[in-house]
């Protein structure tokens, strides 16, 4: 296995195909709502998860208006096509070519109208100014090495009121060693420092073999960049809560919420 040159890793080509490897093996964030969810919906009986535990129902603009909604870095078949039944007007983007077609094959099968545009999360030239009522950003942006441009581009397409619902992991889960046999010891060692970057912090070898895996690239932001990158965009916090993990991946899960989600205003 050779060492990477981790100066000229192309992280977005990375992680695109990373996913859309996922969005093939159908993983959580891969797997489609049902043609009974989607009936549901549209009887007014929904509800939209960017963790574990669905959505406050107050955190999202009423339907009854056709709000215009951006899920942002949200494909997969899951958040959109609920939203577009329950009566918004709705557009998804994503990196993943293939996550994006999970979105277009439930509305071809439940004939929702839904719009798919395949970008970058940082780059939302694609729309104006003031386009969208709220935007739905589930867990994704550790797959970008800075967050800040993120947060400025949905203050900027956000309409005066419009409402930013956002999710993250809580930043302690990327400052403990990975290694299993401290897992299987019940040891939690701290490693890495915040902001961590797979891509400056492991060591050649583990960021080789995390390539040759297809593994996506991740990149832990601080609560200075997460929440305070949206307060320095211009946002105002008017929700915020903590969830659990409900299958524990690391150790540290098992001993906080290490879910976070903010509901963030654009006055």
């Amino acid at each position: 296995m050779t060492a990477p040159q981790t100066d000229t890793i192309d992280i977005t080509h990375h992680n695109r195909a990373a996913w859309d490897r996922q969005a093939a093996q159908q993983c959580a964030w891969s797997l489609p709502v049902s043609p009974e969810t989607i009936y549901a919906a549209r009887r007014g009986d929904w509800q939209v998860y960017i963790t574990p535990r669905a959505l406050p129902a107050d955190w999202l603009p009423a339907m009854d208006r056709a709000p215009r909604i951006l899920c942002l870095a949200s494909a997969g078949g899951q958040q959109a096509p609920v939203l577009a039944a329950a009566g918004a007007d709705v557009t998804v983007l994503d990196l993943s070519p293939l996550q994006l077609a999970q979105d277009d094959m439930v509305a071809r099968r439940d004939g929702l109208a839904l719009t798919t545009v395949q970008g970058d999360m940082r780059d939302l030239s694609a729309f104006a100014d003031a386009s969208f009522d709220c935007i739905v950003h589930p867990i994704s942006n550790l797959y970008v090495p800075d967050v800040r441009p993120v947060w400025r581009e949905c203050f900027r397409i956000l309409k005066r009121g419009g409402r930013l619902l956002s999710s993250f992991y809580n930043p302690v889960v990327f400052v403990g060693d990975r290694a299993p046999e401290l897992a299987e010891q019940g040891l939690i060692r701290p490693r890495f420092r915040l902001p961590y970057s797979d891509v400056r912090d492991l060591a050649p070898e583990e960021l080789a073999a995390k390539q040759d895996r297809g593994d996506a690239l991740v990149f832990g932001h601080s609560l200075d960049e997460q929440i305070g990158g949206q307060l320095e965009a211009g946002f105002l916090l008017k929700g915020f809560y903590e969830d659990e993990q409900p299958q524990p991946r690391f150790l540290i899960d098992r001993f906080l919420p290490t879910f976070l989600a903010t509901y963030a205003l654009k006055p």
